[in-house]
This record gives C-alpha cells, sequence and structure tokens, in this order.
C-alpha cells in the first residue's frame, strides 16, 4: 500500500513513516498539478500539516495557524479529488470541544474560541473530499521523541516538575504508540468519519503529574501557576490549561483495543 503523508517532518508523521515505507512526501507549499503528479498510485493520503499550536498566538500568527491547515487542506483535497486515491485521513483535536463538559464523538458543542473554530473549520474543509473520509481528533500525544512528553522530561528530570494550577483541569491523552495504531487499525477497516483519538482513561492533571514523577523517579512538588503560562503564551497557554475529559466511544465501539489505556501504564512503557 502506498500512502502519501503531508506535514510528515512532525512527531506523528515520522512515526507514520517507520510502518509505512513507502511514503509519498506533500509539502505544504506544493500546488495542486504538483500534488496530483504526486498522487499518482497512492492509495491513502494523511494530512497532518499544520503549523505548530504552542507558540504565542498573535493576530498574525492565528492566520498562519489557520492558513497552515484551512488552506494546505483546501488544496490537497482539490487534487485528491481528481485522483484515484481511495481513503483521506485528516486531523483535528480535541480543542473542538468545550472546557469542563464530558464529550465523545456525540458532542455536538463546539468550543466558543480560537482552537474551536479553528478545529471545526479545519474538520469541514476535510469533508469537501469526494473520497471516504474521516478525522482524527487528537488528543495530548504522549511519546518521548517528541510532543508534549518530551519538552516536560527535562523539568521533571530535574525535579521541578509540578501541577499546573489547581491540577483538576482534565487531560485527553494518547501514547504515540496507539496513535500509530488507529491509523493502521482505521485503514484496514476502512473506517470513516470522526473519532476521538484519546486514551479510554482521561486524567486530571495531578493525577498524571503524578503519574510522570512515579515513571522518572522523581519528586513533583513544585507547582507552576497558570499565569505564569500566560505570560509565556498569552492565549495559546489555553492549549495546556484548558479541562478536556474526552472519550473514544466510536473507536472502542469500532473494535479498537488499546495498547496503553492508563497513563500509569502508558508512561512506564514510553519511559523504560
Amino acid at each position: 500500500m502506498k500512502v502519501a503523508i503531508t506535514g510528515a517532518s512532525g512527531f506523528v508523521g515520522s512515526a507514520l513513516q517507520k510502518e509505512y515505507p513507502d511514503v509519498v512526501y506533500v509539502h505544504r507549499n506544493d500546488s495542486k498539478e504538483l500534488i496530483l503528479q504526486k498522487l499518482s498510485c497512492v492509495d491513502v493520503v494523511i494530512n497532518l500539516a499544520g503549523a505548530p499550536i504552542i507558540k504565542k498566538w498573535s493576530e498574525e500568527y492565528k492566520k498562519v495557524l489557520m492558513s497552515s491547515r484551512i488552506d494546505t487542506t483546501k488544496t490537497l483535497i482539490e487534487a485528491i479529488n481528481e485522483s484515484d486515491v481511495k481513503h483521506f485521513i485528516s486531523t483535528s483535536a480535541v480543542g473542538i470541544y468545550p472546557d469542563n463538559a464530558i464529550c465523545d464523538e456525540r458532542c455536538s458543542t463546539i468550543a466558543d474560541d480560537f482552537l474551536g473554530d479553528l478545529a471545526a473549520k479545519w474538520e469541514a474543509v476535510a469533508f469537501t473530499c469526494n473520497k471516504p473520509t474521516t478525522v482524527l481528533r487528537f488528543g495530548i500525544i504522549l511519546g518521548k521523541e517528541g510532543g508534549a512528553l518530551k519538552q516536560m522530561l527535562t523539568p521533571f528530570r530535574l525535579g521541578v516538575g509540578g501541577v499546573i494550577g489547581s491540577g483538576k483541569a482534565m487531560m485527553s491523552w494518547i501514547s504515540i504508540v496507539d496513535l500509530v495504531n488507529i491509523y493502521k487499525f482505521i485503514i484496514d477497516n476502512k473506517l470513516t468519519g470522526i473519532y476521538n483519538a484519546t486514551a479510554p482513561q482521561p486524567v486530571s492533571n495531578r493525577v498524571f503529574t503524578k503519574a510522570l514523577g512515579k515513571a522518572l523517579y522523581r519528586p513533583t512538588i513544585f507547582p507552576l501557576p497558570e499565569f505564569v503560562l500566560k505570560v509565556m503564551y498569552g492565549e495559546a497557554a489555553s492549549v495546556i490549561t484548558g479541562s478536556k475529559e474526552i472519550y473514544p466511544a466510536s473507536l472502542q465501539s469500532a473494535g479498537y483495543k488499546f495498547i496503553h489505556p492508563d497513563i500509569d501504564t502508558a508512561l512506564q512503557e514510553l519511559l523504560r
């Protein structure tokens, strides 16, 4: 099977390349005509394109975040719609859901903030594809080679990691091992529609912090006030401080079995 990937150099794209060695690389600035050439004999397109979300959001950078996802996806889909591609898998995030709500894929309320608007518009564009289409809503991706966990490892290993704010905010997470396997599961079973790529056991920030300290054999006694993150990242701090309690009901109904269903097992194995 031949797979094309946008955003292949990122954390998720790099992990997927280990599973699908016959990869075609589609770049953000490729024209529709060039993409169409690249899609010759491609079976599945995985869309991971997008500028980094954890960065201070100026009004100009918000435009970059929108354009790098929505405009890029529009061009990609124009090419896919004229190709022989059999399956399109695009990306979204649990940021589409409102804070402090217990949600699975049946929740229709969209977060009334920039992240909710960004995700909703990105998904709407994805579903203009005329091929079988799947959208994966990512939780916080855990893996020591990249993503949020890699950024946390240094302070925690130094013994200065701790809870964020009150520690009560819920974290919906997924191990990179499960995420790669979810892609395989969706492709093998030809699943379409919206799926939450999150583990079945979301945890509070306090529980996550204690589990990470335990996995690293380090204390977790230094709390990080939310205002510090707001000073560092401004509005973008909401990515870290938001409370998302999200469940993967559709994946479980389809029969997917999680390798890392709980945070202790995930961190112990990822950091072993």
